[in-house]
């Protein structure tokens, strides 16, 4: 998404554009023995090898290309991975200048990508409820870039790259830049609401609520799946294999976890 009407702009676009959210995954996992061998799969499935491809997507999504990798994984469990990248019509000295002065984090189960105004970083976070037999996969992404490069454009792959249960995605504009005549702009593209970048057909299978404050260019949507195949959250286990009233009560559970996690509260006795 580039600027919709082509500003002529006094030196460089200046504003910052992030979009943070966190995807959950929930699953239905009985047995301490399942609940581990959940924390495993997961660590298995989202690996240094496996982040570092969907950072690099990303990267191509965003418009930027990649100056190097590092990767690291971690015994028992976790993984880090650093990428350096830049605009395609930035040379390399200048990004190596710009890199020395920012930082490069290499904490546990972590991506981090560092464009030379801009940055994208994953977070995993696997944990288990100890008694409800309920299993939860937490990713943290932030993607903030500079200029007239929207992070809005890597909303429906990074959705699409992991089992999106419950998804919230905040977005702002921050700072301004100015006209050649000196006026301040704030915003550089028209946008009501983040559900406007999601995929049509990705929209339909989640409920969604939007809280705006259009006046700080704050934009807010909290997202929940509608519809519980059982089959998709029971680890190492088919529903067919279990009596109804388990299942009634497996998918009653699920459910529960899904709406304070959605709803950002405890809600149900424990």
């Amino acid at each position: 998404m580039e600027l919709e009407n082509k500003l002529t702009l006094y030196g460089f676009n200046n504003l910052t554009k992030t979009l943070s959210f966190n995807i959950y995954d929930v699953c239905y996992a009985q047995t301490k023995k399942a609940q581990k061998e959940y924390i495993d799969y997961i660590d298995e499935q989202y690996n240094s090898e496996r982040l570092t491809k969907i950072l690099c997507d990303v990267t191509e999504v965003i418009g930027a290309k990649i100056l190097n990798i590092s990767k690291q994984d971690y015994d028992p469990q976790g993984a880090s991975v650093n990428v350096l990248i830049a605009e395609d019509n930035i040379r390399t000295e200048e990004i190596d200048a710009s890199c020395n002065q920012g930082k490069i984090a290499w904490n546990k189960e972590m991506i981090h990508a560092h464009l030379d105004k801009s940055h994208v970083t994953v977070h995993t976070f696997p944990e288990f409820h100890p008694e409800k037999s309920i299993a939860t996969f937490r990713v943290d992404i932030d993607v903030a870039t500079c200029g007239t490069v929207s992070p809005l454009k890597t909303l429906n792959y990074l959705i699409g790259s992991f089992d999106s249960d419950i998804i919230t995605i905040d977005y702002r504009v921050r700072g301004f830049t100015r006209d050649l005549l000196g006026k301040k702009c704030f915003i550089d593209h028209k946008i009501t609401s983040i559900q406007d970048y999601i995929d049509a057909k990705t929209r339909k299978r989640y409920d969604a609520m939007d809280i705006n404050v259009y006046q700080s260019n704050f934009f807010h949507t909290k997202m929940l799946i509608r519809d519980i195949d059982l089959d998709n959250y029971l680890f190492n286990t088919r529903a067919s294999e279990l009596p109804e009233q388990d299942r009634v009560e497996i998918k009653e559970s699920l459910r529960r976890e899904m709406l304070e996690i959605y709803s950002g509260m405890n809600i149900y006795q424990y």
